[in-house]
């Protein structure tokens, strides 16, 4: 009996990678691109209308809704579809925010198209696929050592300390912010300094640098 392919959808707002990427996948007999969309909203309403792919090959970077948006509200409303990310970012913080809305696996996307192949195969068929690299970022948390002492805790960000980040990486005022926030001034300096401190950071320079650099804002 001939092996029915598995079915992938592909989403990403740049046509160009998208495109070459489904025109990649459908040499394999394993896959079937069955769809793409352009973000995270048009994904959505697309489950709405038809079949639903076995696996969702999902850009982090995205227009109206991001990735990590994107793959918390799959989680909770198609738990049975796998995700997974390709991303310029491979920090602790992003792997670990991944793993928290249920990505089943995560590429850098200056990887070997072969790896990608490989990363859709082995999701589908076992549940899921981490490169040596991100599994070594992952372990690396672990071990503590005189260096290391607080890996796990910087990793881990709340929801509203990454809301925070996103508008201190903004010309807005502390004092707008805490209104955006609906939160009091006092609050928001206290985010700022166990942010300053947790990130050992020095000024909201700082901060802003190391929110783009762990793509938690994007230009």
């Amino acid at each position: 009996m001939t092996k029915q392919p598995h079915n992938v959808v592909l989403v990403d707002d740049h046509v160009l990678l998208r495109d070459a990427l489904a025109s990649y996948l459908d040499k394999y007999d394993e896959i079937k691109v069955s769809g793409v969309a352009c973000n995270g909203e048009e994904l959505l309403e697309s489950l709405k209308q038809g079949p639903r792919p076995e696996l969702i090959v999902l850009d982090l970077n995205m227009p109206k809704m991001d990735g990590y948006e994107t793959a918390a509200l799959l989680k909770a409303r198609h738990p049975e579809i796998h995700v997974l990310v390709l991303t310029m970012y491979d920090s602790e913080i992003a792997l670990i925010r991944l793993l928290q809305v249920g990505v089943r696996g995560f590429l850098k996307k200056d990887i070997h198209p072969g790896e990608l192949r490989a990363a859709i195969i082995a999701i589908v068929e076992n549940g899921y696929y981490y490169s040596h690299n991100a599994t070594g970022k992952l372990a690396s948390l672990f071990r503590k050592d005189a260096h290391n002492q607080n890996s796990i805790e910087k990793a881990m960000l709340s929801v509203t300390e990454i809301e925070f980040l996103r508008f201190a990486s903004t010309d807005m005022t502390y004092k707008e912010i805490a209104g955006k926030m609906r939160i009091t001034p006092r609050a928001i300096d206290g985010y700022r300094d166990a942010l300053f401190d947790k990130l050992d950071v020095k000024s909201r320079v700082g901060l802003a640098i190391y929110a783009v650099k762990n793509g938690i804002v994007v230009f």
